[in-house]
C-alpha cells in the first residue's frame, strides 16, 4: 500500500460509512465511476477485495474491516495536523466536520447558516445519524464536534449543554386525548390503552421515554418502531397512534395544526442539548469558534424559534 493516496482513503472511508458509491459520491461532491475508480486502485494495491457488492449497496469483506482501521487513523492524523497548521497561522479555517443526531436537523442547519455568514473562510461538513453512529465516528476521530442530547458515557468527552429540549406527547389534532388534555393535564396512564408509536433502540428519544415510563409506570401499547422522526410524523399524521417526540421536530406541523400536543402531568420532558467533542484532541480554531458560537446563543435561538409552541 505505499502509493496510497488521501484522496483514496477517504473515499474509501465515505463509502464504507455510507455503504453506497452512489451516496459516496454525492458526500463527495464527485460522480459515482470516480469513486469506483478510486476504490478499484485501492483494491489492486491491497491485493484483496475491500466490498463484497449487492446492487446498490455494498458491504466490507474481511479485508476491508481492517484497512478501515487504519485508514481513519490516517485521515484523523492528517486532519490534526491541519489543525495544528491553523492554529500556529491563528485564523479560523479549514474543515470543520460537525455530527449530529437526527432530531438536530430541524434546527442545526439554521445556526450553521448564521455561523457560516461570520465565519466564511470555514469549510463545514455535516454528518447525520442516531447517537449510536455518532459515538463510533467521535471514536473514529472523524467529528470535531457532535451535537446530540444524551453524551456518551463510552468514551472520554466534553460535554456542554447550551440549552434545553422539550420532549412531548403528540397526536392528531382530532385524537380525543388532545382535547381532554387541554381541559385538563392527563395522568400517564390514560395513554396506555392508545396504539403507540415508538423510536428505535439506541436513540436518545426512546431513551427518554423509557425513562418517563418507567418513572411514571406508564406501559404504552407499542404497534411500530421506527427510525426516523419524518415517518413517525407522518404516521401519527395518518391516525396510526400517538407517539413522545422533541419539540424542536414538531415546530411546523403544530403551527400548520397537522399534530397537536397530548398534554400529559410531568411533561414536558426536558432533555439537554449538548455540544460534545473527545478530550483526546485539541479543538481547531474553526471547532472552538463554532463551540463558542453554540454555548452562547443556542438557547436564545431555540427559545425563539420554539418557546411558543408549548403554550400554557
Amino acid at each position: 500500500m505505499k502509493n496510497t493516496t488521501l484522496r483514496q482513503l477517504r473515499v474509501f472511508s465515505e463509502a464504507a460509512r455510507q455503504q453506497s458509491f452512489a451516496q459516496a459520491a454525492a458526500s463527495l461532491h464527485l460522480t459515482p465511476p470516480a469513486i469506483s475508480m478510486q476504490i478499484k486502485e485501492l483494491e489492486e494495491q491491497v491485493g484483496l477485495p475491500l466490498f463484497e457488492r449487492s446492487g446498490r449497496k455494498v458491504q466490507l469483506t474481511a479485508a476491508g474491516e481492517y484497512v478501515l482501521v487504519y485508514a481513519r487513523r490516517i485521515l484523523a492524523a492528517v486532519k490534526e495536523a491541519d489543525d495544528a497548521v491553523a492554529r500556529l497561522r491563528e485564523v479560523e479555517a479549514g474543515q470543520l466536520v460537525i455530527g449530529m443526531v437526527s432530531t438536530a436537523q430541524y434546527f442545526l442547519p439554521m445556526m450553521l447558516a448564521q455561523f457560516r455568514a461570520e465565519h466564511p473562510g470555514v469549510d463545514i461538513k455535516l454528518a447525520v445519524g442516531n447517537r449510536a453512529s455518532l459515538v463510533e465516528l467521535l471514536k473514529a476521530g472523524e467529528l470535531d464536534i457532535a451535537v446530540m442530547g444524551r453524551p456518551p458515557k463510552e468514551l472520554a468527552t466534553s460535554a456542554e449543554p447550551f440549552a434545553k429540549q422539550p420532549h412531548v406527547f403528540v397526536g392528531q389534532p382530532a385524537h380525543p386525548l388532545v382535547a381532554q388534555g387541554r381541559r385538563a393535564r392527563l395522568a400517564p396512564q390514560r395513554l396506555a390503552g392508545h396504539p403507540f408509536i415508538m423510536r428505535e433502540s439506541g436513540s436518545g428519544t426512546r431513551a427518554s421515554l423509557e425513562n418517563f415510563c418507567a418513572e411514571t409506570g406508564l406501559a404504552p401499547q407499542v404497534v411500530m418502531e421506527m427510525s426516523s422522526n419524518e415517518t413517525i410524523k407522518q404516521a401519527v399524521m395518518a391516525g396510526m397512534g400517538l407517539s413522545f417526540l422533541s419539540l424542536h421536530t414538531i415546530g411546523t406541523e403544530l403551527r400548520h395544526q397537522l399534530l397537536a400536543v397530548v398534554r400529559v402531568k410531568g411533561c414536558p420532558v426536558m432533555r439537554d442539548w449538548h455540544c460534545v467533542h473527545t478530550l483526546e484532541r485539541v479543538l481547531s480554531p474553526a471547532a472552538e469558534a463554532f463551540r463558542q458560537f453554540m454555548l452562547q446563543r443556542g438557547e436564545a435561538f431555540l427559545e425563539q424559534e420554539f418557546g411558543h409552541l408549548l403554550g400554557p
